[in-house]
C-alpha cells in the first residue's frame, strides 16, 4: 500500500487534508445556523407552565393553572380556554374579554403571572444530562453550570439549541452568551480529536 510522509496512508493523509480544509464541516454541529436571539419580553405560554390568575374582586375566579399539552387551561364558569402562544398580557385580555362577552363580569380586570417556567433539557457532554426547571435570563454558560459544568472532551463554544414556537421547532447553533428560553433543548457537543 501505498505510504504518505511519516507512514501514514494516503488516503488517510488525503481525509485529514479534506478535513483541514473544510475545518467548520468537521466540527460537530458546525453544519447548523446561529439561533435567532430569545428575547425575553416576548416570552410565549406554553404546555407546562404553571401561571396564576387574578380576577381582581372574583376570587372564585382567581387560582393557579396548569396550561396542557394542547395548549388549554380550565377556568371556572369559562371552560377550556387556549393559552399557548399567548402572553401573559394577550391571555388576561382574552379573558377579560371572554368573562364581558358572557356577561359575567360588567368590567373585569385580570391579571396573568407565570409562577412556573416549563423545563430546559440538557444532553451531551455535561456532567448531569437532564431535565432542569428554567429560571428568566438563563444563558447557554448558566445552563450547562446549573448540569454540573462540561464534561473534558465538551465542545464549550458552542452548542445546538431545539427551541419550539407555535409548534413548530427549529434547531440552530448558539453560543455561551445566547440567552435560553422555556423548554429549550440544548446539546453539548463532543470534541473530535
Amino acid at each position: 500500500m501505498p505510504f504518505g510522509s511519516k507512514g501514514v496512508r494516503k488516503p488517510v493523509l488525503g481525509a485529514l487534508l479534506s478535513c483541514a480544509l473544510a475545518l467548520a464541516g468537521c466540527m460537530p454541529g458546525a453544519d447548523l445556523p446561529p439561533l435567532p436571539d430569545y428575547l425575553a419580553q416576548s416570552y410565549r405560554l406554553g404546555g407546562g407552565d404553571q401561571i396564576r390568575i387574578i380576577v381582581f374582586g372574583e376570587d372564585q375566579l382567581t387560582g393557579e393553572f396548569r396550561v396542557d399539552d394542547q395548549g388549554m387551561i380550565a377556568i371556572p364558569l369559562l371552560g377550556e380556554v387556549h393559552a399557548a402562544s399567548l402572553t401573559t398580557q394577550e391571555l388576561g385580555n382574552q379573558i377579560g374579554a371572554e368573562l364581558k362577552r358572557r356577561k359575567l363580569l360588567s368590567d373585569p380586570s385580570v391579571s396573568v403571572e407565570v409562577l412556573s417556567y416549563r423545563p430546559i433539557f440538557v444532553l451531551g457532554e455535561v456532567s448531569r444530562p437532564g431535565q432542569y426547571p428554567y429560571a428568566p435570563g438563563m444563558t447557554m454558560l448558566t445552563v450547562v453550570a446549573v448540569a454540573g459544568g462540561f464534561t473534558y472532551r465538551a465542545v464549550e463554544d458552542y452548542a445546538s439549541d431545539v427551541r419550539t414556537a407555535s409548534g413548530v421547532a427549529t434547531e440552530g447553533l448558539i453560543t455561551p452568551k445566547s440567552f435560553i428560553a422555556p423548554g429549550d433543548v440544548i446539546k453539548v457537543f463532543e470534541r473530535r480529536f
